[in-house]
């Protein structure tokens, strides 16, 4: 009853008529934001702090929440539409949302991705308000050992996956951790494959690897393999979802949202990891024409589990954010900032000395939620009018928001001619059929892999036994071993069946 008091004091507070503008205004700009690569709600947040200098804490924390999960539901409409993911968190989503467009169904995809974000976002607020303390208290438990291990499942599980060829997806992956590597060491500081060129020195940004292999080579591949189009317009079937959609797309919801809480709580990768999981998950599970439509005409489970995953994540990352004080992603970690500048220090005093303030912006949280649905399941029947555009001027305006994507990060010129050369592998791997995602989770996950091995070796002063001295170590490496040996062993079972 407590909760539910504070909680209820927290919506009297949060729709007060200024602080509910501010959660619309944060949900509209963190919408735009999601929807242009390069950009992102940390970068976003971060240029807007110095609002915190003049608006009331609670408006400012409101505001800044409204385009943090905003970002999340904005990420999903260019991926799906234009195969250009607008944060990594949506290259999960462009796989199959984009295909799905390609076949007319652009509409079920939208609508799959902004009710699932919906549904996912509204259960992990729920988790938020009520097991709070709970949760971020067993993820203090979680040590480094774990968190690598559970880096080398997503590993095993993406690159089994995505693609025909499990080798051929290995071997993307592989390209992705030799990138990683690219830049500073973290721990000792010195410069690693960066060939003399300054420019490598801080390493290569995952956005703009994001965009090259999935925007760039997109336009890339269509002009040289796929000749000069003439069509001028995608056919398109019903805008929304139909009943076999609805019946897809609801278990795929669930399944994302239990992938994606948990991993909010942990500092484990932000939300790359549970996105590709749940996209495995949902690829293992399907059978018949629901696994046939994977990779071809676009399954809208494929759209459905992974953008819940992500907007799971994304609301559970509050969890240790409030309760701990500590970040998991960058914009947690810029939020922490703006908190600070208030004088205010996140932590397991917070819900008792800001009470008031921490419940307004959990009461935000199923508000902008709410609100965003509002906002963009009308917009569907508007976005999709994008796939009507002749397929040269698409593809020109894809590269032109690419390139000001990529050059708005850091202002280099060098970033542009690594986007097209980026750009160019992208369309050799799509020529030769090896799978592009794997590439960036080994980049994203890799140097955080290495990092977290080199700290648990640390800790079992240089003996790798420590990776079976810890229960939840040994449960992670039956899980890996289940993931790498039951799919062949069933496999081998059906082949002797079959003679």
């Amino acid at each position: 009853m407590e909760i539910l008091d504070a909680l209820l004091h927290g919506f009297a507070t949060a729709i007060s008529p200024a602080n509910l503008v501010w959660a619309l205004v944060g949900c509209i700009l963190g919408t735009a934001v999601g929807v242009l690569p390069g950009i992102g709600p940390a970068v976003a947040v971060a240029m807007l702090l110095p609002i915190t200098a003049k608006v009331e804490v609670t408006a400012s924390m409101i505001f800044f929440a409204g385009i943090y999960y905003g970002a999340m539901y904005g990420g999903s409409t260019t991926s799906i539409l234009l195969n250009t993911p607008g944060e990594t968190a949506s290259m999960v989503t462009a796989m199959e949302g984009n295909k799905m467009a390609k076949s007319g169904r652009a509409g079920a995809a939208l609508a799959t991705a902004a009710i699932g974000s919906f549904v996912a976002g509204t259960i992990g607020t729920v988790i938020v308000t009520l097991f709070a303390p709970y949760v971020a208290e067993f993820a203090v438990k979680l040590g480094p050992p774990e968190y690598f291990l559970l880096m080398v499942l997503a590993f095993t599980t993406v690159s089994a996956v995505l693609g025909k060829s499990p080798l051929r997806g290995m071997t993307s992956l592989l390209i992705g951790l030799a990138i990683g590597l690219i830049g500073l060491d973290q721990i000792s500081g010195q410069a690693r494959y960066t060939l003399g060129v300054p420019e490598l020195l801080d390493g290569i940004e995952i956005v703009l690897v994001a965009v090259g292999l999935f925007a760039v080579a997109e336009v890339l591949y269509a002009v040289l393999y796929e000749g000069r189009v003439v069509e001028t317009q995608n056919h398109l079937s019903k805008v929304y979802m139909t009943k076999r959609d609805w019946r897809r797309s609801i278990p795929a919801w669930l399944r994302g949202t239990a992938i994606g809480a948990p991993f909010g709580c942990i500092p484990a990768g932000g939300t790359e990891i549970p996105t590709f999981l749940s996209y495995a998950v949902e690829k293992k599970l399907a059978k018949g024409e629901n696994l046939a439509e994977f990779g071809t005409k676009g399954a809208i489970e494929g759209v459905a589990g992974p953008e819940a995953s992500n907007n799971a994540t994304v609301t559970t990352a509050l969890i240790p954010l409030l309760t701990l004080g500590i970040p998991t992603s960058n914009t947690t970690a810029i939020l922490l900032g703006a908190f600070q500048n208030y004088g205010i220090q996140p932590g397991p005093q917070l819900f008792t000395t800001s009470a008031a303030l921490v419940w307004a912006l959990i009461a935000s949280l199923y508000i902008g939620n709410v609100m965003l649905l509002i906002l963009n399941l009308p917009l569907v029947k508007l976005w999709v009018q994008l796939l009507k555009i002749p397929k040269p001027q698409l593809y020109a305006g894809i590269l032109i928001f690419s390139t000001v994507g990529a050059y708005g990060m850091r202002q280099s010129a060098f970033d542009l001619v690594l986007l097209f050369a980026i750009g160019v592998v992208g369309v050799l791997m799509r020529r030769f059929d090896f799978p592009t995602a794997p590439v960036v989770v080994g980049m994203i996950l890799g140097p955080l892999a290495e990092a977290q091995m080199r700290n648990a070796v640390s800790i079992g002063e240089g003996s790798f036994i420590i990776f079976v001295q810890r229960p939840m170590s040994i449960v992670m490496l039956v899980i890996i071993l289940a993931v790498l040996v039951v799919p062949r062993v069933m496999k081998y079972r059906a082949s002797r069946t079959a003679t």
